[in-house]
């Protein structure tokens, strides 16, 4: 395992009276997958909003090396650049063709030459099956293909950690794969990656460390081994149950 590069100290986040974020504490190292899952609204995708000062926090701190994630900071934008995160609902501007969404930020940020980053940006696009809409807009895209995008846009910014957030949620199942597929390849890579998830079997398949959150608190943390096939927590097998359940259930309406 490498380095530790993520540093996540008792934070705590609140909405108000609500807590969604009750001091949790985790460690992120080079090269690893985490997982992330559990029941809607424990606070899964506010922590990744968290790590990348989109949300600020009421307590606790958060470091990319040494470097202290804050709402405010003079180093932010420059620490957000080294963070890539990726949305359920893509977030590609709909009047800039492909090419131009991944351009924009390389370009305008990172004070890159479009000709460096162009050449990149096709090389990835190849790599995730979609060169050949380059010159598409995203309104010609399926939902697959706009996060295949977002997903190459990301990657454009060499970011040292990778965040999905819930990014096969808003996917027609069968374009699910296509998405999955590519971060797969990711991990293959050796990428630093924090993905929030409900696909179960991909969680598996992926992760080096699963996390699972319930009620703003860390309730356990196994290699994906271990958490799928021995929980240790009632929440956690009640949670995996309801899994099954719906598993089977599709499975009978398949056979029907």
């Amino acid at each position: 395992m490498g380095e530790p590069v993520l540093h996540i100290e008792h934070i705590t986040k609140k909405y108000e009276d609500h807590t969604v974020l009750n001091d949790v504490n985790l460690t992120v190292h080079q090269g690893e997958v985490i997982v992330i899952i559990g029941p809607s609204g424990c606070g899964k995708s506010t922590l990744l909003r968290c790590i990348n000062a989109l949300e600020p926090i009421q307590g606790g701190e958060i470091r990319l090396e040494d470097k202290k994630i804050e709402a405010g900071s003079k180093e932010l934008a420059a620490i957000r650049q080294k963070i890539g995160m990726v949305f359920q609902s893509y977030e590609l501007f709909p009047h800039l063709t492909v090419l131009d969404n991944i351009l924009l930020a390389p370009m305008k940020v990172q004070k890159r030459s479009r000709e460096e980053v162009k050449k990149e940006a096709l090389t990835l696009l190849d790599r995730v099956g979609l060169k050949d809409r380059a010159d598409s807009y995203p309104r010609q895209l399926s939902g697959g293909q706009k996060q295949r995008v977002a997903i190459v846009r990301a990657l454009c910014m060499h970011p040292e950690i990778l965040l999905f957030d819930e990014v096969t949620a808003a996917l027609d199942p069968e374009m699910v794969r296509e998405v999955l597929d590519v971060m797969l390849d990711l991990a293959s890579q050796g990428r630093t990656m924090l993905i929030v998830t409900h696909e179960m079997s991909f969680a598996k398949a992926v992760a080096d460390r699963v996390i699972f959150l319930d009620g703003g608190k860390i309730a356990e943390e196994a290699t994906p081994k271990e958490f799928f096939e021995h929980p240790k927590t009632e929440r956690a097998k009640q949670f995996l149950n309801m899994f099954t359940f719906e598993d089977a259930k599709t499975q009978n309406t398949e056979n029907e």
